[in-house]
């Protein structure tokens, strides 16, 4: 499967007072790894692909995690995010935090590929298209850095 591997520096805004990472900004890190692993099996960034497919995106309908390890301020994390289960319009997408070689996370989306249908006006899940779950199923490994 395609992994993205994405560094991150841990900021002081990320920090709550006792200096560790606020669990909620990792959920805001793994919103930005699931866009970045789409931006790299697409070449286009997720403004582009809401316009090239016709959806308003891929909202959340499930997400948790496990920590284990905290993150501080300044420290370098590495974020491995794939997508390990791929439906007709929904997916998975794991995202496992490593600072250096140790796991500090392990998280899990469930996520669903969405557009507005012209009849009722709701939103619903419409099907992946075949050339994404292709490149997302085809095994390969990139870095990128995010800040």
């Amino acid at each position: 499967m395609f992994v993205n591997k994405t560094s991150v520096e841990i900021s002081w805004g990320d920090c709550d007072p006792a200096g560790i990472v606020y669990y909620p900004q990792y959920f805001r890190m793994f919103d930005s790894c699931t866009a970045a692993i789409f931006r790299m099996v697409t070449g286009i960034d997720k403004r582009a692909m809401i316009e090239r497919y016709g959806i308003v995106g891929f909202p959340m309908v499930d997400t948790g995690a496990r920590f284990y390890i905290p993150s501080r301020f300044g420290e370098e994390i590495q974020v491995h995010t794939s997508v390990p289960k791929i439906g007709r319009s929904s997916f998975e997408v794991s995202h496992r935090v490593f600072r250096g070689e140790d796991l500090a996370i392990e998280a899990f989306e469930k996520r669903v590929w969405s557009a507005i249908d012209q009849e009722s006006g709701r939103l619903r899940g419409i099907p992946l298209p075949p050339e994404i779950v292709s490149a997302l199923s085809t095994p390969s490994i990139h870095e990128g850095v995010s800040s």
